[in-house]
This record gives structure tokens, sequence and C-alpha cells, in this order.
């Protein structure tokens, strides 16, 4: 039966297929950047209150760390928070963060402590 169907039909929807599952990847990678930035940005805003350093920080991400494993499982540790809050703090425009970017990708970013580097890399990636 294949054999009435061409080859090149056969890879167009392969391309299909294929186009549609990285377009969902993209999408999931996206919301998942713009969640760890939403995050890091009430986290600044709770522990904080427009302050520039908070007296109890650790407490709000230490309690926070504890009851969202409790709710969704593992991936928000208390050093997953403070990286969501190191984030939101040197991205603070959600409008400019990259949607080619990935979460592992601006992981990468917190760690370049010069501005002008990240600037460089972010260039590179996108």
């Amino acid at each position: 039966m294949s054999s009435l169907i061409s080859n090149q039909f056969i890879e167009s929807i392969k391309a299909v297929v294929t186009d549609a599952q990285n377009k969902a990847i993209r999408s999931v990678n996206q919301a998942r950047v713009l969640m760890y930035w939403n995050i890091g940005k009430q986290i600044i805003e709770e522990e904080q209150k427009g302050e520039k350093r908070a007296d109890y920080g650790a407490f709000v991400i230490q309690t926070l760390a504890k009851e969202l494993t409790t709710a969704f499982g593992s991936g928000f540790s208390k050093r997953q928070l403070e990286l969501c809050r190191q984030f939101y703090q040197i991205f603070p425009i959600a409008n400019a963060l990259r949607s080619q970017l990935n979460w592992s990708q601006y992981k990468l970013l917190l760690r370049i402590d010069n501005e002008d580097k990240q600037i460089c890399y972010v260039e590179e990636c996108c």
C-alpha cells in the first residue's frame, strides 16, 4: 500500500508533524521562562515591598519552596526560587525576554556577572 503513496507526500506529512512538535516545545519553553520570571517578580514584590534588600527574604523563599514542592513536586527548591528572584532582578522587563532562549540558557546568563557579556551572549544566540 505504501507504494501508492509517494515518498514526497510522506515527507511532507512528517515535516508537518515535526514543525508542530517544534512549535509545541518552543511554546512550553516560553511559558516556563515566563512562569519563572513571574515567580521572581512576585517574590521581589512580597519580600522587598519596594526596598533594595529584604530583611526576611530567605524566610519567604524557604517557606514558598516548601509549599510549592508539596503542591507541585520537585522543581521549586529554595535554590530554584532564588534563581527566579535573580532572573527578575536582571531581566525586569518581561517583553524584553527572548523567546529563542530557554530556561537553561537564562540560568547560564545569570552566572555571568558582566552585563555587556550577557548582552553579547543573547545577541549570539538570537
